[in-house]
């Protein structure tokens, strides 16, 4: 009996961790509203970056340049990697280029957690927003962890682990329709193109606007 009960106890705990790895979330509204959409924009990603153990001589600002940094890696990655597979979906997606210019003559570039998924927009001229956020949190040594940094302009390597978020708003209401969480719990690697590889992977089939 004892042994039966830690079994399923076992199972439980594999099912929690499964659940914890990966989440999808899609509205009611989802189908309706991706056959209206036909342009979608994407955003610079909200990138925390926290360490275990705090660096020595550790700064805040550089810390924040380099949140900002890897912000617009992620969000020209994304951009670069959907453009690359267009013909597998049903909508375009804006230059991010064209998409942050437009966003800084609009004055909120520095304020999109202030402004409204159906204000951009409408400020974009385009029908869903993609948006995102990535925390890491660096496990590696401070030396390690540091050098890297420099040598490489971004996470020092496979240095940490992650939590990363994708979502979809509809542009007419900003309603969101579809989010994708992940827990990036093997690893952080460097280059913002693994990284976004490694998650569309993940998210496969159940990305919305896939053909």
């Amino acid at each position: 009996m004892i042994k039966k009960h830690l079994l399923l106890f076992a199972i439980c705990l594999v099912s929690l961790n499964v659940l914890a790895q990966k989440q999808i979330y899609e509205s009611p509204k989802l189908r309706d509203a991706v056959k209206q959409h036909k342009i979608v924009a994407i955003m610079p990603f909200k990138v925390t970056i926290s360490y275990k153990k705090q660096p020595k001589n550790f700064d805040a600002n550089a810390n924040h340049q380099q949140e900002l940094a890897y912000a617009t890696k992620i969000q020209t990655s994304m951009y670069t990697f959907l453009l690359r597979k267009a013909k597998n979906y049903t909508v375009e997606f804006q230059d991010v280029e064209k998409t942050n210019i437009l966003l800084r003559k609009a004055g909120v570039y520095d304020k999109l957690d202030e402004t409204t998924k159906d204000e951009l927009a409408k400020i974009l001229g385009v029908d869903a927003i993609i948006s995102g956020d990535f925390n890491v949190e660096q496990t590696k040594s401070e030396a390690a962890a540091i050098g890297l940094m420099v040598l490489t302009g971004g996470l020092g390597g496979k240095t940490g682990d992650g939590n990363l978020i994708l979502n979809i708003h509809n542009g007419v209401d900003g309603e969101l329709i579809w989010r994708f969480t992940k827990t990036m719990d093997e690893g952080i690697s460097t280059a913002t193109d693994d990284l976004i590889e490694h998650m569309m992977r993940k998210v496969s089939r159940n990305f919305p606007y896939d053909k």
